[in-house]
């Protein structure tokens, strides 16, 4: 007996080591899971697909770079009235809905490299004559997506009536049924809308050029450097590849 308790003890030790091992080597494979917000009302940039699916610009991108940087996204619609709140408080790491990059936002909350410039454009019916900017809109209702950049600017020009809408997509319909005289929205929202989407599209027109120079970019939570890191190197990969350029010419051109 006692010589057959030493043989015992190296199976039991042996046993023991193989399975640290085994959990040691679990932990490693573990991948990084982040939610990400997107509030998908913003075709082509985010929205929902006939088959219930969240497709888009930044969807495509935010998995590009999630593939490059080796982690995993879960995505989670929201509702553009609270998405900046929520990720204050934690209930997802970053956003991926055409965030523009602006100094007021930067007081509150971190951003990514940016990865596409999308000026505000104005669209009124093809009927309109006489407008090519908005101040050519005083006296007039302009609409734009509640707390969006579009909002802002239409906000500065003294004259124009703002009316808000909790997806842009309202303000499109409002437009194209007369009920208000224009929409201000990103180029490619705009676009979209006004030069794709049938039943748009003979209705619509975009007048002028884009009169802001914005940048879009992935918003975090203050001081989540780790998360912002792993955008930002995740995304530097995307551009230099060359994916970044495919996904321009796939959504937005």
């Amino acid at each position: 007996m006692k010589k057959s308790w030493p043989v015992f003890a190296s199976v039991i030790l042996i046993a023991i080591v193989a399975l640290g091992v085994t959990s040691l080597s679990s932990c490693a494979k573990k991948t990084t899971k982040i939610t990400v917000a997107t509030d998908a009302t913003w075709p082509p940039m985010e929205y929902v697909d006939e088959n219930k699916n969240i497709v888009g610009f930044d969807i495509d991108l935010v998995n590009e770079v999630a593939k490059a940087a080796g982690f995993e996204v879960e995505i989670k619609n929201t509702a553009w009235d609270g998405i900046f709140a929520g990720l204050a408080a934690g209930n997802y790491q970053a956003i991926a809905s055409s965030v523009t990059v602006t100094d007021e936002r930067k007081a509150t909350m971190d951003f990514s490299e940016p990865y596409v410039n999308a000026g505000q454009v104005l669209v009124v019916r093809k009927n309109t004559t006489g407008v090519t900017t908005l101040a050519d809109m005083i006296g007039k209702k302009v609409g734009a997506q509640i707390g969006t950049t579009g909002a802002i600017e239409v906000g500065k020009v003294q004259g124009v009536e703002l009316k808000t809408y909790d997806e842009v997509g309202l303000a499109f319909e409002d437009l194209a049924n007369g009920n208000i005289d224009g929409v201000v929205a990103d180029s490619p929202i705009a676009a979209n809308f006004a030069l794709q989407n049938a039943s748009y599209k003979e209705k619509l027109m975009i007048v002028g050029k884009p009169f802001t120079d914005e940048w879009l970019a992935f918003a975090f939570k203050k001081g989540d450097t780790k998360t912002q890191k792993l955008f930002n190197d995740g995304l530097a990969k995307v551009k230099s590849s060359g994916k970044l350029d495919e996904l321009v010419k796939k959504w937005l051109q």
